[in-house]
This record gives structure tokens, C-alpha cells and sequence, in this order.
């Protein structure tokens, strides 16, 4: 019986580089993974910076414009590895630390499973609160003085 080694497609620590060639992901693969592994977790309100999130919402108002699943995330991919910059904002009332605890290992899990490199970091930057008085198409509150 011959021994044979079997790669698993998907899996961390899957060879991207091997003697029958490599293999290369896209900075934006592995941000949009980011993104959306982000978002999966309760208490994530949005992704990006003031700026980001004000062009995303122009950009709903466009018919058949759909919103980028890498907004908020930046990212540096080398041959084995990646690093992770998120912005996020956060709902009122959830635990931030608990929150970027939680983010961080659904990034690190989902990226590593599913483009075989290794996280070396994922840094979160809480950008804002989102408090739900906050949401869009409300009547703002009267001014206090005339």
C-alpha cells in the first residue's frame, strides 16, 4: 500500500505555495471575508468610518448599487499571512470588549478557514455607538428654544 498525503481545500495551514505552484488571494478576498465574518456577530451595528458609512448610504439611494462587504476593513496579505484593521460601530448597550473578543476570533476563524492564512493580528477600532433613537428616517426632536 502506497501512503498519500491529501491537502484540505479550506482548512488553516492548507499550502498556498508547493512544488507544483502557488497559489495567491486578492487583498479583497480576504477583506471581504473580514467584513462579512465582522458582521455575523450581535452588536456590530456597521463597519467603516463616518466618511465610508455617509458614502455607502449615497450609494444605497443608487438603483442596483449594492453596498461593499469590505467597507471598514483594511488589510496587508502576504504569502502566508494576513493582518486586519477593522472600523467598527457598536449598539448601545453590548459589551465592547466582549464584542472585539468575539469579532476578532469569527475574523481570524473565517479567514484562515477558508483562505488557508494565517492571522497575525486583527486590530478594532470602535468608531461609534449606535443608539437606536439614532436611526435613520426618524423626526429629530424638537428644538429647545425658538
Amino acid at each position: 500500500m502506497s501512503t498519500q498525503t491529501v491537502e484540505k481545500i479550506g482548512v488553516a495551514g492548507g499550502k498556498l505555495v508547493t512544488d507544483k505552484g502557488s497559489t495567491t488571494i486578492a487583498d479583497v478576498v480576504v477583506q471581504k471575508v473580514a467584513g462579512l465574518a465582522a458582521r455575523e456577530i450581535r452588536g456590530v451595528h456597521a463597519l467603516g468610518g463616518g466618511a465610508t458609512r455617509a458614502l455607502s448610504a449615497l450609494r444605497d439611494r443608487i438603483p442596483g448599487a449594492t453596498a461593499s462587504a469590505g467597507q471598514g476593513v483594511s488589510v496587508e496579505v502576504g504569502e502566508k499571512q494576513a493582518a486586519v484593521d477593522l472600523e467598527l460601530v457598536v449598539e448601545y448597550g453590548v459589551p465592547i470588549a466582549d464584542l472585539a473578543k468575539s469579532v476578532r476570533t469569527n475574523v481570524i476563524t473565517a479567514i484562515e478557514q477558508i483562505t488557508g492564512l494565517e492571522v497575525v493580528e486583527v486590530n478594532i477600532n470602535v468608531n461609534d455607538v449606535h443608539i437606536p433613537s439614532d436611526a435613520e428616517g426618524e423626526e429629530p426632536e424638537s428644538a429647545r428654544v425658538q
